[in-house]
């Protein structure tokens, strides 16, 4: 295995510094679009310096969900504490990456940078003294080519070789995480064949959606080079299940995790905090939806049956629950923590981290009551049961959760305006764009009927 160090970088000094060391070729500076969408562009070492200084200019009008053309000048201003040399590039004349905010000629932030609007809500929650840390389950398929969903192995969960296929295509990947200095907890063969997981450790907000962005480049460029390809789309495969982004989260203050309370009278080990906290994400969950949801493809993972959540409850044991507060460690502070099950994989995590983190934080604000847990398979109730709980479910298509989205000023004042709109306007055109094609389903269903 090549050897790549891990820097800890924290100025440009010592980014500039790493470059002449390693005799570093090309440093990618690395943003999001709107949808989540990486965007990169590289400069040489010799144009680093200034880039620290002035930034690096483009032109904002073609990146989705910017600006108009008439105001597209946007600079980058890369971000040394992100500098790591990519790991899946040979290390002679390697290369490395540093993401960037967005800024305005005028040298302020720019309303439509994805980075910038979770850097906002986390400010926000700082001044109550609140640290967020999030630790996501990504979930990804391995299939032979991009042309169509192939199968590469029939395992099922938890499965070892022979049925498992993929186990060393995750190795790699997780050695090729490792090189840039991100920490996994462990990986294995998820429920439908060819589906893998692979676990990140925890870590802060900001940090941790820059790791999504990372994880999901290195994933596909490690199948890349073993000949198949992964995908993260939500719902690739009919009848099986689909791929989710289980998120964990937690807030800290002091270096205390607020939402553990060892004398909880409940049993839960939960603080008034926490509660709130649940209670509102429970309360929001179909506003937040769409952002953590963005895609025509995401509604047909979110059906009952393929262990997706579609009921609005929280639950400790219960997966069948929107919410989860995890039981692996009882009364251990540090591992007390929440688990939003619904989001999956190919949102914007920078956009789903900000927003989970407003609903969260307006639970507290305004002391959410948080109903009693279901811990009941909620699958296995039919509708009378479920009203007589109080258990609503979730928007059943993206033009539903976008109606739902479009109502709510806790996701509007989180994500501002700018994004806020122009992402609702994206996911209308997707919409439109659905609604009007013809599928095969129809064809085979009513052409012989009508």
């Amino acid at each position: 295995m090549e050897e790549y160090p891990i820097f800890n970088c924290k100025t440009s000094d010592d980014v500039i510094k790493a470059v002449q060391d390693y005799h570093i070729s090309f440093v990618q500076f690395w943003f999001v679009d709107v949808l989540g969408t990486l965007k990169s562009f590289q400069v040489t070492p010799s144009e680093l310096e200034a880039a620290f200084e002035e930034g690096m200019g483009f032109d904002g009008s073609s990146i989705e969900g910017f600006c108009r053309i008439h105001e597209s000048d946007m600079i980058a201003f890369p971000d040394a504490s992100s500098f790591q040399m990519v790991s899946w590039r040979p290390t002679e004349r390697p290369v490395a990456r540093m993401f960037c905010d967005i800024v305005k000629p005028d040298g302020t932030p720019y309303e439509g940078d994805s980075r910038y609007a979770l850097k906002r809500m986390l400010a926000r929650a700082a001044e109550k003294g609140y640290t967020m840390y999030v630790g996501p389950e990504l979930e990804f398929f391995l299939f032979e080519n991009d042309r169509e969903p192939s199968y590469t192995d029939l395992g099922g969960y938890f499965d070892a070789p022979p049925l498992d296929l993929g186990n060393d295509i995750r190795r790699d990947i997780i050695f090729s995480l490792k090189r840039m200095g991100i920490k996994v907890e462990y990986s294995h063969h998820e429920v439908a064949p060819s589906q893998h997981e692979i676990d990140l450790r925890y870590d802060e907000a900001l940090k941790m959606a820059d790791t999504a962005i990372t994880y999901k480049v290195i994933v596909k460029e490690v199948a890349r080079k073993h000949g198949c390809y992964a995908t993260f789309m939500p719902k690739p495969v009919f009848g099986e299940n689909g791929s989710g982004m289980h998120v964990h989260q937690s807030l800290f203050k002091n270096g205390r995790n607020i939402f553990f309370d060892a004398h909880d009278k409940d049993g839960y080990s939960l603080s008034a905090e926490g509660k709130s906290y649940i209670a509102g994400i429970l309360k929001h969950a179909k506003e937040l939806t769409a952002i953590c949801n963005q895609w025509v493809n995401s509604y047909k993972r979110l059906v009952p049956g393929y262990e997706a959540p579609v009921y609005i409850a929280w639950a400790r044991r219960n997966r069948s629950s929107l919410v989860r507060v995890p039981m692996y460690k009882p009364g251990k502070e540090a591992a007390t923590r929440i688990e939003l099950r619904s989001p999956d994989p190919a949102c914007n995590s920078y956009l789903a981290y900000a927003s989970m983190l407003a609903a969260g934080l307006k639970g507290m604000e305004e002391n959410y009551i948080l109903e009693p847990p279901v811990e009941e398979d909620i699958f296995r109730m039919d509708n009378a049961e479920r009203t007589a709980k109080g258990i609503d479910n979730l928007p059943g298509s993206l033009i539903e959760a976008v109606h739902c989205l479009e109502k709510s000023e806790v996701i509007r004042e989180a994500l501002g305006e700018h994004i806020f709109n122009k992402f609702i306007d994206n996911k209308k055109v997707e919409w439109d764009d659905y609604r009007t094609q013809i599928t095969d389903y129809e064809i085979k269903k009513y052409f012989p009927l009508l």
